[in-house]
């Protein structure tokens, strides 16, 4: 499993450094727009297809039936690759949420509760790219799969629209925020495990060519 990470690492490394000034971009937009989510939300996005183009340049360059040959089962394989899409999804969650934190504090307007939800709509976005996304990806290869990440951009603009009505309306003041964090946890954590599950079962059932 070390050495799956490591590969991955390596090649995130050498392809996916587009994907870094990109993030950098939209979340030092983000510092300065206040009514569009979109520039907080689409770091966790972008990041969340990261696992979905490293399996891209596996097939592309037929690493997927060299692998056949090495003492890797089909489930460390995809298990490789939901780690280290979490590992990355996680690293620009923390990087993001202390930049709006600093951001909250620097105007006044810094409300824990507001924050910690918007902590969860940031995880449930970057969790919801890969676990949708990836067992379209395991079953059918990446070309066919991709479908998926036109639906995931739909539902990314809409998240933006519900986050900044939540976030700026007083529809916070309404409801248990307490039930909200319950709730995003279950359908996040959930969703994964059951992603991650599906992905290693459509992935046995492949056939490799």
């Amino acid at each position: 499993m070390k050495g799956l990470l490591l590969k991955d690492w390596y090649m995130m490394k050498k392809y996916c450094r587009s994907y870094l000034l990109i993030v950098i971009v939209f979340i030092a937009v983000s510092l300065f727009s206040n009514d569009n989510m979109f520039f907080v939300f689409y770091p966790c996005l972008l990041c969340g297809m990261i696992p979905v183009n490293l399996l891209g340049y596996d097939e592309r360059s037929r690493w997927m039936q060299y692998s056949g040959t090495l003492p890797y089962t089909k489930a460390q394989i995809v298990c490789g690759k939901y780690l280290i899409g979490l590992l990355t999804q996680l690293t620009i969650l923390v990087t993001t949420g202390v930049v709006q934190a600093v951001k909250m504090i620097i105007v006044h307007n810094f409300v824990s509760g507001d924050f910690v939800v918007l902590m969860l709509l940031m995880l449930i976005v970057s969790t919801f790219t890969s676990s949708i996304c990836l067992p379209f990806v395991f079953k059918l290869g990446v070309e066919k799969g991709r479908t998926a990440y036109y639906i995931m951009i739909g539902f990314v603009c809409g998240a933006s629209v519900l986050a900044s009505s939540i976030l700026r309306g007083k529809f916070m003041s309404e409801i248990q925020p307490n039930l909200i964090l319950a709730l995003l946890a279950i359908v996040g954590i959930g969703v994964y495990i059951l992603s991650w599950y599906l992905s290693v079962m459509f992935f046995r059932k492949r056939e490799i060519q």
